[in-house]
This record gives C-alpha cells, structure tokens and sequence, in this order.
C-alpha cells in the first residue's frame, strides 16, 4: 500500500516583526500583520516533511517562528 500525504496546517509568526511592534516601531518589509499566527497549508507525509517545507518558505534566520503543525 502506498502513503498518501496528508494536509497539514502549519502555525508561524515573525518573531522580528514582534520584536519592533513591541517597541512600537515597524518591520522595514513585512506587513504588521506577521506579529501574529499565520497558518500555512501543506501537503506531506510526516509533520516533520510538513515543517520542513515550511522551513524553506519562511526560515528562521529571518525571523520565522513554527508554533504548532496540525494535521487537518
């Protein structure tokens, strides 16, 4: 029997972008809104596969935060 991927639901923030906010300044890049959970939607086999693929996307040596994955 073959795996099938499975959706996952991956929870990241901007850790810079909560950083300058609670200073009450502003990203130089990004929306205000990455202060806050955004969920990012992706297919894989195993929740680490699914954080990993996040990882690319939005890694933490730009400040990207991964809170929780859940599979949906």
């Amino acid at each position: 029997m073959e795996q099938q991927a499975i959706t996952y639901e991956v929870a990241v923030y901007n850790k810079a972008v909560r950083d300058a906010m609670k200073e009450g300044e502003r990203h130089p890049f990004l929306k205000d809104d990455w202060a806050d959970i955004h969920w990012i939607e992706v297919r894989a086999y195993t929740p680490a596969a699914a954080r990993q693929k996040v990882e690319v996307r939005f890694p933490s040596a730009r400040g990207y935060v991964i809170t929780d994955i859940q599979e949906t």
